[in-house]
């Protein structure tokens, strides 16, 4: 069975063939600049990348040159669109429509336009994108939701204090986000402690990059979660503020002359790493400018391990104790300093990191970099999110 799995953004298309029989991708690729000068796709296939140039004015040119890219008779994988098999679809919000995968028909359709306003710079060219392949591959298509690992939190977790019939009316909750990253690493870790002889209950899952969640996974399912009824709360992130007093952003409104929607902008792209550090939202240059002595590059850098360590433990409680850390991301896979910051001091959780392991550890595979003594396993797991929209897609298809 071949599964394409698509990723769409707002003038972008990133899209990957995955054989499911042994789960390898047999191509991948990257359309950009959609709608506006430049746009071209880089496809990769065998180890050789081919770009090509060419206007495109939507989604629907985009995924016309994807299957143009996919059954080239050059650099092609696949003779006909027929051997595709089915297309999941990353979509960032379900809103409370969907707790799961699910196959999208006319109906269903109707219900993703529903809540295409949750999250207005994601779900509608992914809504572009899914009617694109409807009406141009004869297969089904699967919706795969960022929020869907994170409907299992209670209620107690989720909602916000306001009054209950306007959360009714609005359906403004935390809904969280990165699910499918969370549940992949959270699963793999599952099965290495379990194999391993490792207790597996209580899991906190560290997905660390630009943007950045946390996640409490309770007999693998998530319990709660940092990032809420937008990708904005939580920690502080490359560009984004994170938690931040409600009343504080009516005042820093009034203060920069600003309307909602442009407080709203200056939270989301002009905070965070880069708002407090004045140099960078890359967390490389970040380290970079600490080690030439910059005091604000080192308090942005101390803000994000302070509020890492805080959900850590804040998560311990709320699941009654703690078997394992994960870290995955950019920032959670490659950067071993962190890993080592954040895991400081915490032998009163039982947590112990092998230095050497952490310094040592092989990018792009799993590896435990627990102390031999340790109580709590610290895991750090390369995510792999096309993988778990793919098998999903594959589950939800076989049901049908």
């Amino acid at each position: 069975m071949k599964i394409l799995v698509v990723n769409a953004g707002s003038s972008s298309l990133k899209y990957q063939l995955i054989e499911m029989d042994n789960e390898e991708v047999i191509c991948k690729g990257t359309v950009e600049c959609i709608g506006i000068d430049g746009s071209k796709i880089t496809h990769k296939v065998n180890g050789k990348e081919y770009e090509i140039e060419k206007p495109l004015a939507n989604h629907t040119d985009a995924f016309n040159l994807v299957m143009e890219c996919l059954t080239n008779s050059k650099y092609g994988s696949i003779s006909s669109p027929k051997e595709i098999s089915a297309i999941g679809h990353r979509v960032v919000h379900s809103g409370e429509e969907f707790d799961r995968s699910t196959y999208i028909d006319e109906k269903a359709m109707k219900k993703l336009e529903s809540v295409a306003h949750l999250a207005p710079l994601h779900n509608p060219p992914s809504l572009a994108c899914l009617k694109s392949c409807m009406s141009l591959v004869d297969c089904p298509n699967v919706a795969v939701f960022d929020t869907g690992f994170h409907s299992t939190m209670p209620d107690m977790a989720k909602l916000y204090g306001i009054p209950y019939e306007d959360y009714q009316a609005s359906k403004i909750r935390k809904y969280g986000f990165h699910g499918t990253s969370h549940k992949f690493v959270s699963q793999e870790a599952i099965k290495y402690l379990s194999a391993n002889g490792y207790a597996s209950d209580k899991i906190v899952t560290c997905h660390l990059g630009n943007g950045s969640s946390i996640s409490a996974v309770k007999g693998g399912k998530c319990v709660d979660t940092s990032m809420g009824m937008t990708p904005l709360e939580g920690l502080i992130m490359g560009t984004r503020s994170g938690n931040i007093d409600p009343a504080a952003v009516e005042m820093l409104a009034k203060f920069k002359k600003m309307t909602m929607e442009e407080i709203t902008i200056y939270l989301n792209k002009k905070s965070g790493f880069l708002g407090v550090s004045g140099v960078s939202s890359d967390f490389r240059k970040l380290c970079e400018a600490i080690d030439a002595g910059n005091e604000r590059a080192k308090l942005a850098y101390d803000m994000f391990n302070y509020q890492i360590r805080k959900f850590i433990g804040s998560y311990t409680v709320a699941m009654g104790g703690l078997d394992s850390i994960v870290f995955t991301g950019g920032i959670g896979e490659n950067g071993s300093l962190i890993r080592s910051t954040v895991t400081k001091d915490l032998e009163f959780l039982g947590v112990k990191v092998d230095k050497e392991l952490n310094v040592n550890a092989p990018r792009g595979t799993m590896v435990d970099i627990s102390a031999k003594d340790s109580k709590v396993r610290v895991l750090v797991i390369p995510t792999n999110e096309e993988l778990v929209i793919a098998r999903d897609t594959k589950e939800v298809v076989s049901a049908l």
